[in-house]
């Protein structure tokens, strides 16, 4: 006749067996990943447990699943936040006072604003691209580009906006094309952008109202347009 113990022994055995086989026939249901372990955690807390047991990585740390299901992404900024990033420049010359210098209007005033400025020496400008525009309507069709001329005009407009107001020379005034040299296109510019233009004036005769510049076109912090040299005459 067995004893309680062994009867106790037995009993215990038969429940282990039953639990491993129970987790092994799981396994092979479900596949190898799921493992004894799973049976007791909830399905909506894998996401985040598993996101604890690793070395935080840049896409768990924008988005990671808390224990209800619901994602939390640290990238959004929001309206507020990206229009905050542009808080600190000030505009020194709006699109009125650019009038008032340039003689150039719709649609070929290619200067939005002006954001800095040294008299005499060199400026920094804005021309923000739209699919409004009209050169649009024809280049190109369905894949519309600023034309790299006119890229070239915006800087030669913001150059103007310096010279024109120099010693020897009258606001509203008309400058002509008299050269240009060195000139790289390096990215498309398209409807949408944000073209931050930067000339510096090289030389300035006023007896012969001869200007020298350079100039480059920005997107996004990355170089556009290069212009080694552009060089205007004044109208007399």
């Amino acid at each position: 006749m067995a004893s309680a113990s062994m009867i106790a022994w037995v009993g215990l055995f038969g429940f282990l067996s039953c639990v491993v086989d129970g987790s092994v026939s799981i396994r092979r249901a479900v596949g190898s990943r799921v493992g004894p372990m799973h049976l007791h955690k909830p399905a909506h807390t894998n996401t985040f447990l598993r996101s604890q047991s690793r070395p935080l990585t840049r896409r768990s740390a924008e988005v990671m699943t808390n224990v209800e299901g619901e994602s939390e992404s640290s990238s959004w900024v929001g309206g507020a936040g990206v229009s905050g990033l542009t808080s600190g420049v000030n505009t020194v010359f709006d699109i009125n006072r650019i009038s008032e210098i340039l003689p150039h209007r719709y649609p070929f005033l290619l200067v939005d604003k002006v954001i800095e400025y040294e008299a005499g020496k060199r400026a920094v400008g804005v021309k923000s691209i739209t699919l409004n525009e009209p050169q649009f309507t024809g280049h190109f069709p369905g894949n519309p580009i600023m034309p790299g001329v006119m890229q070239i005009e915006a800087l030669a407009q913001l150059a103007g906006i310096v010279c024109l107001q120099m010693e020897g020379s009258t606001p509203g005034a008309v400058f002509f094309f008299a050269g240009i040299d060195g000139v790289k296109w390096k990215k498309p510019v398209i409807p949408g952008d944000q073209l931050v233009m930067e000339v510096e004036i090289k030389s300035w005769k006023p007896r012969f109202g001869i200007a020298k510049a350079s100039g480059k076109g920005y997107v996004d912090g990355k170089l556009a347009v290069d212009v080694k040299e552009m060089t205007f005459a004044l109208a007399k």
